[in-house]
């Protein structure tokens, strides 16, 4: 188990920066966005000569790829097709999901290219609301044989490039939980290039305990995101957690915070994912209200690196 970085708190920096200050950190990898919003690489630059100049970089500064991430267009394979997303991609609900389609196997042909095993991202939700059982009670489950559909295609592309799809489970995506989660294997026959990519903030979020989700889905877990959140009990009362507004509103009832500022109970989590056999990476993602980009970085580096293991977990000896 290693610590990786999401980079996207250090955007400002450009390429070269966020891969000094990540070496500054101490840390050896990075979750690479590769959407069109990123400024740090071009997916298309990328995959037309880009992709070896990069490596070589990445080499002398010995920062290894945890994954690819390509969440702001994967999306708007199942929406919302509305004009929230018209920032990513403008056109009919059709000409975005094909467009979803179309960046999400580059991604994935990317990955193969640069020997990267993971792709992580969103797949979207038509509308996530159905998740409450009216005016249909069966809205939800309407939304499923669309996104069967939609994903298996390119799942058998990842599969024939050798790469997996982590799907991160999070509020406004077709799989949010544990049991969406178990869904979404049956819906997609098992496939076995569909995976998931762990968040446990956004399981708080969902009012789920991350580690009943690691023991319900065990190896299918290929990625983490080290994301920690806040259950603001003198906040909630007037908000609860699903205020409106910005993030970093004083009074909201619920916040995403940094590793070992929030309710993220990490020495159960890492022993579970020990337990389950899980030896990949963990990318810090920081997106607390509280702390600078940096600040909060160190921070969580210096609460989980205690935490993980040192070589692999041995039989028992006792």
């Amino acid at each position: 188990m290693q610590l990786s970085l999401c980079p996207q708190a250090l955007y400002s920096l450009g390429l070269d920066g966020a891969l000094a200050s990540i070496r500054q950190l101490g840390l050896h990898a990075i979750e690479l966005p590769v959407d069109a919003g990123s400024p740090l690489v071009d997916l298309d630059g990328l995959l037309a000569g880009e992709a070896e100049p990069l490596l070589a970089k990445l080499e002398q500064a010995q920062i290894r790829i945890s994954a690819l991430s390509i969440h702001q267009e994967g999306q708007l394979l199942l929406g919302p097709h509305h004009e929230d997303t018209d920032s990513v991609c403008t056109g009919s609900a059709a000409e975005k999901s094909a467009y979803a389609k179309e960046r999400m196997c580059k991604a994935a042909e990317l990955a193969a290219r640069m020997e990267v095993a993971t792709v992580v991202g969103f797949v979207g939700c038509e509308d996530w609301s159905r998740a409450f059982p009216w005016p249909d009670p069966q809205g939800w489950e309407k939304m499923l044989p669309r996104f069967r559909e939609r994903m298996l295609p390119i799942l058998d592309v990842y599969d024939q490039l050798g790469v997996r799809f982590a799907q991160e489970p999070h509020p406004k995506q077709i799989v949010f939980n544990t049991e969406t989660a178990l869904e979404s294997l049956e819906v997609l026959d098992h496939h076995p290039a569909w995976a998931f990519n762990l968040d446990p903030a956004n399981l708080l979020f969902a009012g789920l305990d991350p580690v009943v989700f690691v023991q319900a889905l065990g190896d299918r877990i290929v990625h983490m995101h080290a994301k920690d959140a806040e259950f603001v009990s003198h906040n909630l009362p007037r908000s609860g957690h699903l205020a409106h507004g910005p993030w970093s509103r004083i009074d909201r009832g619920f916040r995403f915070r940094i590793p070992g500022w929030g309710d993220v109970s990490w020495k159960r989590l890492i022993t579970e994912l020990i337990l389950i056999g899980f030896d990949g990476y963990l990318a810090i993602e920081n997106e607390d209200p509280v702390f600078a980009p940096l600040d909060g970085i160190h921070k969580a580096i210096e609460e989980l690196t205690p935490l993980l293991p040192e070589g692999p977990r041995e039989d028992q000896w006792w």
